[in-house]
């Protein structure tokens, strides 16, 4: 832990420097429990943009290939990441992230898989859903407005949490579930723009 707080530290300082982030939304972040975190996914900066604007520590998955890194594999587990195998069902992943949920923590996730080269919000993947249906966790949307330009705006807007407990008690498909998390981020993202 001393170690994530020491990077989110770092990494704040930098990105803040680089860009004029703006936060929006965050009185909607529980303070506590589970926390199913999902955004659109713009940059590869994604994840530490979230990790310095999350009120919360949060745990992201991230593609095995990064764990094979010389420095990544250190790194990572100590900020927090675990990873998934990508273009397959990964039990293992789905299994610790259930795990994470489970024991009162936020878990970050970018549902479209991949970043968006066009900058739309794309298709989710049904990870997202999997991981709202099957734990209790708080379902939060979040949106990061670009374009990462130097010294350009960036803003990162968390919604209230969904509702998911006629989603949850309905029995939707995974695919289902996530469809209404992507139209929650697109929502924000059109309701926060310029």
């Amino acid at each position: 832990m001393k170690f994530y707080i020491f990077a989110r530290t770092v990494v704040k300082g930098i990105l803040k420097v680089l860009y004029r982030v703006e936060i929006k939304g965050i009185e909607h972040f529980p303070k506590s429990g589970g926390v199913l975190l999902c955004s659109n996914h713009i940059s590869n900066l994604d994840p530490p943009m979230v990790g310095i604007t999350c009120p919360r520590p949060v745990s992201f998955m991230a593609k095995e290939e990064l764990f094979k890194a010389p420095v990544l594999k250190w790194v990572l587990p100590h900020v927090r990441a675990f990873p998934v195998k990508r273009g397959m069902s990964d039990r293992g992943a789905l299994r610790t992230g259930l795990k994470v949920l489970k024991e009162g923590h936020v878990i970050g996730l970018f549902p479209e898989g991949t970043r968006s080269k066009t900058g739309e919000v794309g298709k989710g993947l049904a990870g997202a859903g999997f991981f709202a249906l099957r734990s209790e966790a708080a379902v939060l949307p979040c949106a990061i407005i670009g374009p990462y330009k130097p010294f350009g705006k960036i803003t990162v807007v968390y919604g209230p949490p969904i509702d998911f407990e006629e989603i949850r008690r309905e029995k939707r498909s995974a695919e289902e579930a996530t469809e209404v998390i992507m139209s929650h981020i697109k929502k924000l993202i059109n309701d926060n723009k310029g």
